[in-house]
């Protein structure tokens, strides 16, 4: 991964972690856990993890839904970075390691 990768991955994360904190409701904690981009920084997935479990559908669908709102986030506090097409996901991973830890006390 290029390093204007990286920087790029990073910027989306803290945005999206900007964003959803101000625009999310309170009903559950959203915690964006990291971002990936592809195709040359023209798209990325950013993986969120959801507490309560049960709100994890409603917290994908409102970030999803608000992807044309967070692109213009992204560009007003991005400077020089060209808005990649996003698409926000549970967190599989991080949500199995919860998983474990629980299973393992």
């Amino acid at each position: 991964m290029s390093l204007r990768d990286e920087k790029l991955n990073e910027a989306l994360r803290e945005a999206a972690a900007a964003f959803l904190a101000r625009e999310a409701g309170r009903q559950s904690l959203i915690t964006v856990t990291r971002a990936q981009v592809a195709d040359g920084g023209k798209s990325g997935v950013i993986y969120i993890s959801v507490l309560p479990e049960s709100e994890e559908e409603k917290a994908v669908a409102f970030a999803n839904r608000h992807r044309s709102e967070f692109a213009a986030f992204f560009s007003k506090h991005v400077r020089g970075a060209r808005v990649p097409h996003v698409e926000f996901m549970v967190d599989m991973g991080d949500k199995n390691r919860r998983r474990i830890d629980e299973l393992s006390e």
